[in-house]
């Protein structure tokens, strides 16, 4: 994708972001999500696309994939995002996290066979899965109104903007020709539904209002992300919680 590419994509959501501000639900309103309205049908869009084409893919997927296999599909995808987590830790001067990082790059793209075991998590080299969100989120940015992309899913302002970083540190996105990387990409994709089929049906059977499970999940895990696990009441020595499941 060029810096031109980007930049229109910019320009158009930043203008469906203003004619979305006036699209809200009636009845009492939750301040991070002024702009419900437009995320509900977006979040109905998605839901759509995912049950008519997205899960039934993600389905064949499971089923014709050896167990083996689809791990070390999950596993090469996670090392590469381990050189983004790298360089948000450097950035956050995490430096002992950062070095984890690495050495969890090195390790498993050489004896984990280019990423296809986790060899580091046998050594017990902690995975962080840091982005620039988590990194504008360190350094005191906001989170900003809540936000649902088509396909991508829940956001927020803050990590919507970190997108753009996580883009360029993505190894897959210099991946040459363009057929190998826009298939490595769909890959990616329908191996994290896959992985998250259990996930979803869990939400079907037990949320009254799936729409607002979501978004209050989505954003409970990214304040706890960015905080790397500790509440307020933690850190004035009282009782919470340290961490939420990274998938929920």
């Amino acid at each position: 994708m060029t810096t031109k590419q980007i930049t229109v994509k910019l320009i158009l959501a930043g203008l469906l972001t203003v004619l979305s501000g006036c699209a809200t639900t009636s009845g009492e309103r939750d301040p991070r999500d002024p702009w419900e309205g437009y995320n509900r049908a977006m979040y109905r869009f998605n839901d759509g696309l995912d049950r008519s084409i997205i899960k039934p893919i993600a389905k064949g997927y499971q089923a014709v994939t050896p167990e083996p296999v689809d791990r070390g599909v999950t596993n090469f995808f996670s090392n590469l995002a381990d050189i983004n987590s790298a360089a948000n830790n450097v950035l956050q001067f995490k430096l002992a996290r950062a070095s984890s990082d690495v050495w969890r790059v090195i390790i498993n793209s050489t004896i984990g066979v280019f990423g296809l075991v986790d060899v580091a998590s046998k050594l017990h080299l902690e995975k962080y899965g840091e982005d620039f969100g988590q990194t504008f989120g360190y350094w005191g940015i906001g989170p900003g109104p809540y936000f649902v992309w088509p396909f991508l899913g829940p956001s927020n302002v803050r990590d919507s903007v970190g997108m753009i970083g996580d883009w360029y540190l993505d190894p897959v996105n210099y991946v040459e020709p363009d057929g190998w990387k826009y298939g490595l990409h769909a890959l990616h994709f329908v191996d994290k539904r896959a992985d998250l089929l259990s996930a979803s049906n869990v939400l079907e059977e037990a949320a009254l209002d799936p729409y607002a499970f979501v978004r209050d999940a989505y954003l409970q895990k990214r304040e706890d992300q960015v905080r790397d696990g500790v509440s307020d009441d933690t850190a004035t020595g009282e009782a919470g919680t340290d961490e939420i499941p990274e998938k929920w």
